[in-house]
């Protein structure tokens, strides 16, 4: 490890230990703590984010102006493959790379004093100093300059440097490591809806907010019943991210459970309910089911403590239908309530989560509000509909993850299936 004080002391002398004078400090030691300032700024300029070829980067422009040289990372392990990379300043000034790469191995290198190590062909001075830790080596950081060769204090700063990077780099790709990991665990967590009945066109659309993430609490199912009927389910996990994943999991696939009894929506919503309560880490959710007769036309709603869905008619108007609201899942009270409407094959029946329409800070009401201000072309699809709503409610900027599903029933033809589901 880099001793600070020695290489503070490389600079000072002898001054730095001398005894401290009655009622002052010694005049030669007035520079030490401004040099350890500049050091640590020096540091701090390296590693301020975890993307790797930023840090190098960061180290080459920071090397180059320390020695007022040109500085590069070289990369490789065999001397064809070797290359510079991140260079700061001229090319021209840097070794051969194949010499540089065997100069690190201890091939060529600096006399026992620790002088530059020589450049073929020429007088420029270059230093090479392993960019690694003590596992693992990331490349070479590469040195050179037209002007007096390298001190000893120059090549022990740029180790410390040097240090500083390849520590970093390391952090930088265990979490890449770990991303991945947690994106592979994300992608398994996803699961395709179930297929409608032929009578009904379903869209689905699922935003997760974070750039790396894949899922998160929200979801979609839709699951095929008798006679026709399918059951339509929007649901929205406490929290964010792949703790809120793995609990939307464990209630989709009750979900899926439950809905094979035939269940009408509150009914399944109340068993749900069940199932989450008794499990004290599940983390509590919001649901809204909705079973669709084609039919008879009509759609019977049930929710827990989840947004009401939106109908849009054949003209493109927007409005909300009022379903009784039972407390989330997971709390064990129960007490949910149907609520049945009419729907024919010219409406759009919209269920959402709520990070659709929230906004933080802003009233719910003033939310729904903007929703059914919502305007659409007249006989627009499913998939129109959806692209339309996220479009001007701008939900690739929304604060919450995003889930959205759209159905409408269409008019039946001799291929509807309308028995019990496969």
């Amino acid at each position: 490890m880099f001793d600070v004080v020695s290489w503070l002391q490389s600079f000072h002398g002898p001054a730095m230990v001398e005894p401290v004078p009655p009622g002052g400090v010694p005049a030669k030691d007035l520079g030490a703590p401004s040099r350890l300032v500049a050091l640590r700024e020096a540091a701090a300029r390296i590693g301020t984010t975890l993307d790797e070829r930023t840090t190098c980067a960061e180290l080459t422009r920071e090397a180059a102006g320390q020695v007022d040289g040109t500085a590069a990372v070289l990369r490789g392990t065999g001397e064809a493959g070797a290359q510079y990379e991140d260079v700061h300043g001229d090319p021209a000034a840097l070794p051969d790379a194949p010499w540089a790469l065997a100069a690190a191995r201890g091939t060529a290198g600096p006399g026992e004093d620790g002088g530059p190590y020589p450049v073929p062909g020429g007088a420029r001075p270059a230093l090479c100093v392993p960019l690694a830790t003590t596992e693992h080596r990331y490349g070479v950081l590469v040195c050179a300059r037209d002007r007096a060769p390298f001190t000893r204090e120059e090549a022990e700063l740029l180790a410390l440097l040097a240090d500083r990077a390849a520590s970093h780099i390391r952090h930088a790709r265990e979490h890449d490591r770990v991303r991945g990991i947690v994106g592979k665990l994300q992608r398994a967590l996803l699961a395709e809806p179930g297929r409608p009945h032929l009578n009904l066109d379903v869209a689905i659309r699922y935003m997760p907010v974070g750039q790396s993430t894949l899922v998160g609490g929200d979801w979609c199912e839709t699951v095929r019943l008798h006679f026709g009927r399918t059951l339509l389910v929007v649901g929205d996990v406490m929290g964010h991210g792949l703790e809120a994943a793995v609990d939307m999991t464990a209630y989709r696939s009750a979900l899926r459970y439950i809905a094979s009894a035939d269940l009408p929506p509150h009914r399944v919503l109340r068993q749900l309910d069940d199932i989450a309560s008794a499990e004290p880490e599940r983390r509590p959710a919001t649901c809204l089911i909705a079973r669709l007769d084609p039919n008879r036309g009509q759609v019977t709603l049930a929710s827990a403590g989840h947004l009401p869905p939106a109908v849009i008619d054949g003209e493109g108007h927007t409005s909300l239908l009022p379903v009784p609201v039972g407390p989330p899942l997971g709390t064990g009270l129960g007490g949910y309530e149907p609520a049945t409407y009419r729907l024919d094959p010219t409406q759009t029946l919209l269920l959402f989560t709520d990070g659709l329409v929230e906004h933080r800070g802003e009233d719910i009401d003033q939310s729904l509000d903007r929703l059914a201000g919502v305007g659409f072309a007249s006989a627009a699809g499913v998939e129109d509909v959806i692209d339309t709503v996220l479009a001007r409610l701008d939900a690739r900027h929304a604060e919450d993850d995003v889930a959205v599903l759209a159905a409408q029933l269409h008019q039946r033809t001799p291929q509807t299936h309308d028995g019990p589901p496969p």
